[in-house]
């Protein structure tokens, strides 16, 4: 009798508040799987909100109601604390990407020679995350102008809004070729797409950023949910995304 009594009593207890973590839309494969799997050990149902890291940057500072933010660049988590939106201590420094170069596999049948060959006449319009607002965007033009190739392929550029968008405009034939995350591709449920080149993992400083907010109401369990992004068994998961998981150090 007693151990029915105390089941019936855990059943009748109240699930814990779900948490509200806003993270960027390129994460939105691997954070399907963990936000289920961090509910199953226990821990508080997450409520995901997707979107490019400078519209949730944005919503965040304007006051919406979010517990935990994941931002694809550090500028944008900048933002954040900047207007003094991040509890104290809480960010870290979760995953690094790698930028690629794909095209649509088969559309072009020549060699792919460089980034130099981006340069030719077969590559007429290229996808790139918007340079002014999209972190990829923004690593793409970095990594270019290092190379020196910014102002050369500055008139073939399209921005786009993410990089989920710059995959589709390979995709669909609107672009001959693409800058977007080694992540997206894996993800990506669209045509096949061909990776051309990568750059270096991480480079140039590729971070994703992650912080508890200010405002949250339940900032014990929004930290607890980073711990569990921070170790191994979430690692795993964003290692077969394709991510390079920084474990927090």
């Amino acid at each position: 009798m007693r151990l029915l009594a105390f089941a019936l009593a855990v059943i009748l207890l109240p699930a814990p508040p779900p948490l509200t973590v806003s993270a960027a839309i390129s994460l939105t494969d691997a954070m399907d799987v963990l936000g289920p799997m961090y509910a199953s050990r226990g821990g508080a149902p997450i409520r995901l909100n997707y979107g490019g890291s400078n519209a949730l940057a944005r919503q965040i500072v304007r006051g919406a109601a979010v517990d935990a933010f994941i931002s694809a660049d550090e500028a944008q988590m900048d933002v954040v604390e900047a207007a003094g939106a991040l509890a104290p201590g809480t960010r870290v420094r979760l995953l690094g990407n790698t930028m690629v170069v794909v095209r649509g596999r088969g559309r072009l049948d020549a060699s792919f020679g460089g980034l130099a060959a981006l340069r030719g006449p077969r590559y007429r319009r290229i996808a790139i995350g918007d340079p002014e607002a999209v972190p990829a965007g923004v690593y793409a033009k970095r990594l270019l102008m290092k190379d020196g190739l910014w102002d050369t392929l500055q008139p073939k550029l399209v921005p786009v809004a993410s990089v989920r968008a710059a995959l589709a405009a390979v995709d669909n034939g609107a672009a001959d070729a693409a800058f977007v995350y080694a992540s997206d591709v894996v993800s990506y449920r669209g045509a096949a797409v061909e990776i051309l080149m990568a750059w270096p993992p991480n480079a140039p400083g590729i971070v994703y950023p992650a912080a508890v907010l200010k405002s949250s109401r339940q900032q014990a369990e929004a930290a607890r949910f980073l711990a569990f992004l921070c170790g191994a068994e979430a690692a795993a998961v964003f290692e077969q995304h394709r991510f390079n998981p920084l474990r927090c150090k």
